[in-house]
């Protein structure tokens, strides 16, 4: 399309692919508009068609690319995301392979839960959950929370309300310590009895 010494092309284009375990296929419009002086192209329309997977987080993620019709953004965040759902595997099986009677991972290892059964205290377990957040820039952040489930007579008996302190402290170690040492503190803290007995 010409119109005085402006020149527009637009293109369609259609691209297939995969990140590891997630397969997309993207179609969009480049607009190129190219004058004595310079050339510009802009993306017009962009549709993302993701297979189904497990990580729901995904969606909103697809939406906001779709919506701002950017490129960039979905490729590195994509990347990124992929990488941490790995990183968050392979550290709940090495976990659950290090501890198998205190750990487990009620949806196999790529679970975004890992539940941790108290030795001493039958009934006492803490679930961890891991999400991978993509914010509204699309940088991916994990989010670590700490949930607990325990006999309401152990929470009669916690005057100093340290279960229910419990997920802010965990917070706190996070930022201390790392994920993974942050796990392992939790894990031989509610495994004592049983890795004592273990040294024996």
């Amino acid at each position: 399309m010409t119109e005085k010494s402006i020149k527009k092309v637009l293109q369609r284009h259609r691209l297939s692919g995969n990140c590891h375990m997630i397969t997309f296929q993207l179609e969009f419009q480049i607009l190129e508009i190219q004058n004595k002086k310079s050339l510009s192209s802009v993306i017009t329309d962009l549709n993302i068609i993701m297979e189904p997977t497990e990580y729901s987080e995904l969606s909103e993620f697809v939406s906001r690319a779709e919506e701002r019709r950017d490129l960039f953004m979905f490729f590195r965040s994509l990347r990124f995301f992929v990488e941490w759902c790995e990183y968050r595997k392979r550290t709940f099986k090495h976990f659950k392979e290090k501890y198998p009677e205190a750990v487990h991972l009620a949806e196999g290892a790529a679970s975004s839960c890992m539940g941790v059964r108290s030795a001493s205290q039958p009934g006492f377990e803490v679930v961890i959950v891991w999400r991978i957040q993509i914010d509204d820039e699309g940088k991916v952040l994990p989010k670590l929370d700490l949930l607990t489930q325990v006999p309401q007579r152990v929470l009669e008996l916690d005057k100093n309300r340290v279960i229910e302190t419990a997920p802010l402290g965990f917070r706190n170690l996070l930022g201390v310590l790392g994920i993974e040492a942050t796990l392992e503190s939790l894990i031989k803290l509610l495994c004592t009895e049983e890795h004592a007995r273990s040294r024996h």
